[in-house]
């Protein structure tokens, strides 16, 4: 199996996850309020489905994708939140039936682009692989935002390793995002939910980022504070990092405040 086969595979999954979740919910329940300001979870699923859609657009490279990105070079958070807050306005029926045909196209065309090809992006031209994790990242941080939601705890599972990659390798991208000079290398060292260990850098690195793996997704995805997660950062760099992570393309997001202390 190929890395994008892998991929692919684990997005179908982690993508079905959260289809269980919300397939039973009715319209009341479609419309509960989630952490991020004014999207509720048809907004949030409304979002997974123009994505995908906006993906297979930029792999076709075609007039749809030119319109697309003339207006995300004006206004990128602006055309996201309207999107999905647009696509959001339909029966929870429509709404979930259209983002099941976006994924199931969405697989389909990243299996179809030629080996060696790259994708046009909002950000940085990305290879298939490389979007296809990307697409795994959005779909596993919104599927936290509907479990936070319904006041559930996602299944946790090593599904999680591919946000942590996606996670390390943007730490530059982080950095610059706010206007930092790039960091000096950082070593990655996570405990998957199975138990197993998941690294990434090089090993003799003064700065270290180590513990859960879940809760490092957690954080390169700006879903939860570092101050509620399982993390240790070494040295200055690695301690600044856990500040500015940002797996996600954009401008910085307001990440998450702390959780509120017990008593």
């Amino acid at each position: 199996m190929n890395k994008l086969t892998a991929v692919l595979e684990d997005l179908e999954a982690e993508s079905l996850a959260l289809d269980t979740v919300v397939a039973s919910l009715d319209e009341e329940g479609w419309r509960t309020a989630t952490p991020a300001e004014r999207w509720d979870i048809a907004t949030q699923i409304a979002h997974l489905a123009w994505t995908d859609e906006a993906t297979v657009a930029a792999a076709a490279q075609g007039s749809s994708w030119a319109q697309l990105s003339r207006e995300a070079e004006q206004d990128i958070t602006g055309l996201v939140d309207q999107e999905a807050l647009q696509g959001a306005g339909v029966a929870p029926a429509e709404l979930l039936s259209r983002w099941r045909r976006s994924r199931a196209a969405l697989v389909e065309t990243l299996r179809a682009v030629p080996e060696g090809s790259r994708i046009p992006w909002f950000g940085p031209p990305m290879s298939p692989t490389s979007m296809a994790t990307a697409r795994l990242m959005e779909t596993w941080a919104h599927s936290v935002d509907v479990h936070d939601a319904l006041g559930l705890e996602p299944t946790r599972t090593d599904r999680v390793r591919h946000v942590a990659l996606l996670g390390a390798l943007t730490r530059g991208f982080a950095f610059r995002a706010h206007g930092q000079p790039d960091p000096d290398e950082v070593f990655v060292s996570l405990t998957l939910p199975s138990g197993a260990q998941w690294q990434h850098g090089d090993p003799g690195a003064a700065d270290v980022v180590s513990g859960s793996a879940y809760d490092f997704a957690l954080r390169v995805t700006q879903r939860r504070h570092r101050d509620d997660l399982d993390l240790v950062a070494k040295g200055p760099g690695a301690d600044q990092w856990l500040d500015l992570a940002q797996a996600f393309a954009g401008p910085p997001g307001p990440g998450r405040a702390p959780a509120a202390p017990v008593g």
